[in-house]
C-alpha cells in the first residue's frame, strides 16, 4: 500500500509529491521540523511540540502554523497509513520555499508536510561517547529544530563507528550541551541535572516534562552548566528524547553506570503522563 502523506492540507501519495528545485528547504536547509511520539494515533504532546515549532517560526520571521490545522493532518496521516494501534514516528516538516539566499522569510512553493511510520522498540539502554565536534551555543541557529541536521548525522556515524549508540556534544566552552539526538540528564546524591539551555542544547519537549514532574514530586533539580567530569562523576545518566521517552546511559566511553532508582522513577512519572 502507498504511503500517505500530508502536504499542505491535502492528504496525497507519497509518490505524488512535488517540491520546487528552488526551495531552500531543499537547496540549503532552510527548514523546521518536529518529530513526535503518536500512542494509538493520539500525537503525544502536540500542543509543545506546535508551541516550539510557533517559537522557531517566529525568530526566522515565518508565520505561526494553525494548531487545529496540524492537528487534522496528524490524525488523518497516522488514520491513511494504519498506524491507529501501537507507537508511531510523526515528523512536521516547514519549508522556506523559493526565496532570496540573504532572506530567511517564507517565499512561495513553501511546503508544510506531515509524514508518520511505524517506530521500532526503543533500546532498554545507551552507550555515549564524546563527539570530536563541538556545539556553538552563540550561533543563530542554536535551539532551532532546524533541517540543517548533517553535522549531528556526521557525529552520529562517527560515534556508531566507534560502537557507541550516540555522541556527546560539547560547547564552545567546554561544558555538556547534548547528544545527535537528545538531552541530557545525570543524578548526583539524589540530585537531578541537567545542562541549562543556554548551553546551545535544543528546548526538548521530554525535557522539559521531566523537569515539569521532578518539580511536582519534590525531586531536587538544578539546570547549570556541567563539566565533562561532572558527568564521568554521576551517580546515574539518562538521555530524554520524543520518541525514546526517557533512556539510561549504562556507559560512557570506560565507565559504565547503573540504571538507578531517580532514573527509573522519572521514567514511571513520565509514562504516567504520555
Amino acid at each position: 500500500m502507498a504511503e500517505w502523506i500530508w502536504s499542505n492540507g491535502t492528504l496525497i501519495a507519497a509518490d505524488e509529491l512535488r517540491v520546487s528545485p528552488l526551495d531552500r528547504g531543499l537547496t540549503v536547509g532552510l527548514g523546521l521540523f518536529e518529530t513526535m511520539l503518536a500512542l494509538d494515533g493520539r500525537p503525544v504532546f502536540l500542543d509543545r511540540h506546535l508551541a516550539r515549532h510557533a517559537a522557531g517560526c517566529a525568530r526566522l520571521g515565518w508565520h505561526e502554523l494553525d494548531p487545529d490545522w496540524v492537528g487534522k493532518g496528524v490524525r488523518e496521516v497516522l488514520k491513511a497509513n494504519q498506524l491507529t494501534r501501537g507507537a508511531a514516528r510523526v515528523r512536521l516538516f516547514q519549508t522556506a520555499g523559493q526565496g532570496s539566499l540573504g532572506d530567511p522569510s517564507q517565499g512561495p512553493a513553501a511546503l508544510s508536510l506531515i509524514t508518520a511510520a511505524t517506530l521500532p522498540d526503543s533500546p532498554e539502554s545507551l552507550s555515549l561517547t564524546f563527539s570530536p565536534w563541538v556545539r556553538n551555543e552563540r550561533s543563530p541557529l542554536a535551539g532551532l529544530k532546524c533541517a540543517s541536521y548533517a553535522e549531528n548525522l556526521l557525529a552520529l556515524e562517527q560515534a556508531l563507528a566507534k560502537g557507541f549508540d550516540e555522541p556527546l556534544f560539547l560547547n564552545t566552552a567546554g561544558d555538556v550541551c547534548e547528544t545527535a539526538t537528545a538531552n541530557v540528564f545525570m543524578v548526583k546524591s539524589g540530585t537531578l541535572l541537567t545542562p541549562p539551555t543556554s548551553s546551545g542544547c535544543l528546548p526538548g519537549i521530554t525535557r522539559a516534562v521531566v523537569l515539569e514532574l521532578a518539580a511536582q514530586h519534590g525531586i531536587p533539580l538544578s539546570e547549570a552548566p556541567l563539566s565533562p567530569e561532572d558527568l564521568v562523576s554521576a551517580d546515574e545518566l539518562f538521555l530524554t528524547s520524543s520518541l525514546r521517552g526517557i533512556t539510561p546511559v549504562t556507559r560512557f566511553d570506560q565507565r559504565h553506570f547503573p540504571s538507578g532508582p531517580v532514573t527509573v522513577r522519572m521514567r514511571q512519572l513520565l509514562m504516567a503522563v504520555s
